[in-house]
């Protein structure tokens, strides 16, 4: 998995459940694709939750703060299942202040066809595009090598993969589906400042609170955080979704450190177990996907440039957190419903 029912506040509603994270050029501007609610789980009924937000986070200088923030909004279900939402965009200090209003750039209806141009959402002179809507689960995940890989960075061991073979590998999300924001933004509306030329992404589901604040339920930057560390660990879990960014490196490097350490160590991989893991986790810490707009996306072992819809990030992280190649046996094949190269890019699910 991703992100998907990745601890215990998530499994509890998985309309709040961000599974993945996707940055990449598009066909008019950069790409946003914000997963949730995957099929395997229990909604209490599909779709985006109306005491929700969520929000795609986007930091221009590099000091993982947001300088501009995306926020949806949800009406309940109507009785033919779609909802009404809002897109609002927040910049400047607002982005980053709960109770902040906004500007409203749009309001469409989830689940148009985006042909008509009816749930486009293209505001009358930005150029952003919207979708929302049910589709196929783009990302793959092979369950057998999945949880020996958890269970051994937990552990500090190798993973124990039994009698599995490649020939074996299985897609587990084959099939499944999600409900998908894809927002598209020109790329003059993400101007980076910071030394490297990139802007840092991630988002966050909330969820409002009877006192009338807003709980931090769900929290994605990088791919595949979350399975690597914590899939015995429901406390790590929902600690990772707390905080911001900014506050990554004080709060978990110590811990990830150590288990990177340990997996590297009974790999025998690498000559000083320790300082191999405070180099990776220091690349994964801020948990923010970097990305430079207006170029192609890539998430691979020679780097991360955003992320496609079709890479392979289990393999890469999985390989990196070991300092050994690790693969869990799938190809883009394992996919029925590939992406498309036209917007919404997802494979819609009417």
């Amino acid at each position: 998995m991703s992100h998907h029912l990745d601890s215990p506040q998530a499994r509890q509603d998985v309309r709040l459940d961000t599974t993945d994270l996707y940055l990449f050029r598009g066909r008019h501007g950069s790409a946003f694709v914000l997963n949730t609610c995957h099929s395997l789980g229990q909604a209490p009924t599909p779709g985006w939750h109306p005491e929700g937000r969520y929000e795609l986070k986007v930091d221009l200088d590099g000091d993982a703060v947001e300088d501009l923030t995306y926020r949806f909004t949800f009406d309940e279900r109507d009785e033919d299942g779609t909802q009404r939402f809002d897109l609002r965009v927040l910049t400047g200090p607002d982005a980053a202040d709960p109770h902040a209003e906004g500007e409203v750039l749009l309001r469409a209806r989830t689940g148009a066809d985006p042909g008509t141009g009816t749930n486009t959402g293209t505001s009358t002179d930005s150029g952003i595009r919207v979708w929302a809507g049910r589709a196929a689960d783009p990302f793959s995940i092979e369950p057998t090598v999945l949880h020996a890989v958890g269970h051994a960075v937990h552990e500090g061991t190798v993973p124990d993969l039994g009698d599995w073979t490649p020939a074996r590998a299985r897609n587990l999300f084959a099939d499944q589906d999600v409900h998908s924001l894809v927002l598209e933004v020109p790329d003059e509306h993400l101007p980076s400042t910071a030394a490297d030329g990139r802007i840092r992404v991630w988002a966050v589901a909330w969820l409002a609170t009877d006192a009338g604040g807003w709980r931090p339920v769900n929290r994605i930057g990088l791919p595949m955080i979350h399975p690597l560390f914590a899939q015995l660990d429901d406390d790590l879990a929902e600690r990772l979704n707390e905080g911001t960014p900014a506050t990554d490196r004080a709060t978990h490097a110590a811990l990830l450190t150590q288990r990177i350490a340990g997996f590297v160590a009974a790999h025998g991989t690498a000559a000083d177990p320790t300082a191999y893991a405070e180099r990776l986790v220091d690349r994964l810490l801020p948990n923010v996907l970097p990305y430079t707009v207006g170029t192609p996306a890539s998430f691979d072992l020679l780097g991360w440039n955003g992320r496609n819809l079709t890479d392979d990030a289990p393999d890469v992280v999985f390989t990196l957190a070991a300092d050994s190649p690790i693969s869990l046996g799938l190809g883009r094949g394992s996919v029925p419903r590939s992406p498309s190269e036209n917007f919404p890019y997802v494979s819609p699910i009417s």
